[in-house]
């Protein structure tokens, strides 16, 4: 990469389809491949995060490893907590004792790492910089930036009320930009063509969130604004300011699973792409 132009890394959730980012990931971490600064959205933040941890295979790892625990993800821990990705869990006993992730090189990474959350009270996205990955307050924005609608509690932290980043701003570039970083790599879960549809929950979503109307106004129009994005990413990319990375294929999960032979077909076909594409992403860092 070049002295004084700054590259940033966007990555899109997208649930266990985010086991693809994170194969791409281990392959720039095992090339000792160091951007300037990321921003996830969702899954994008919760995997993205071992980017600047520099802990290749954790994501992987622990989604094999506690994918029947009930803890981790079930409709048990929904009916009993209200978040199908146990909070308690998910967010403290596993980063903490379990599977600990490296906060002491998350601090001195020098990788700014942002994400963004869905403010209910507005329904806007709100975007955070997270000092670091173990205190209570950043745990919650993580969290809160993966909370999915219907799946999750709503999460009150920094003052606010939140919920899932992808609702507001699934693909951060615009965002990424605007903090000066002109040239990115984007990492989408989701093949060319891709076109979001609209929600068929939104009767669901209505009764559920009927105290947040500017929330349900943002859900109604979500895919509309995704699918903007992808025009503007597929744009950025074909003028070459953008490296774009994702699936040649639609992958093998929706959103969750618990079969290790999906979750590792999603990750072999984020390093099969990363593979694919290293030789051209290479060049691009280098122009």
């Amino acid at each position: 990469m070049k002295p004084n132009q700054k590259t940033g890394l966007v990555l899109e959730g997208g649930a266990m389809r985010g086991l693809f980012s994170a194969a791409v990931l281990d392959r720039l971490m095992e090339e000792d491949i160091r951007l300037d600064g990321m921003i996830g959205i969702s899954a994008g933040a919760t995997f993205g995060c071992n980017y600047v941890t520099h802990q290749p295979g954790r994501a992987y790892r622990y989604c094999m490893k506690y994918r029947h625990d009930p803890r981790f993800c079930s409709v048990p821990s929904l009916l009993l907590t209200g978040d199908m990705y146990g909070a308690e869990f998910c967010y403290h006993t596993l980063p903490e004792r379990l599977d600990p992730v490296d906060n002491e090189t998350f601090v001195s990474s020098g990788i700014p790492f942002y994400l963004a959350a869905t403010d209910v009270d507005t329904g806007k996205a709100v975007y955070h910089l997270c000092k670091d990955i173990v205190s209570h307050d950043e745990l919650e924005w993580v969290r809160a930036c993966a909370s999915m609608p219907l799946a999750s509690q709503i999460v009150s932290v920094g003052g606010r009320r939140l919920l899932d980043g992808g609702i507001t701003d699934s693909i951060p570039l615009k965002y990424f930009e605007y903090k000066g970083y002109r040239r990115n790599v984007v990492i989408l879960t989701q093949p060319a063509g891709y076109r979001k549809q609209p929600n068929s929950m939104m009767p669901l979503i209505r009764r559920v969130y009927r105290n947040y109307p500017a929330l349900i106004r943002a859900m109604e129009r979500r895919h509309l604004v995704y699918n903007r994005q992808i025009e503007y990413v597929e744009a950025a990319a074909s003028r070459g300011d953008v490296f774009l990375i994702r699936p040649e294929t639609q992958l093998p999960v929706n959103h969750i699973t618990h079969q290790a032979e999906k979750i590792r077909a999603v990750y072999e076909a984020g390093k099969k792409q990363a593979d694919k594409q290293f030789p051209a992403l290479m060049a691009f860092l280098e122009q």
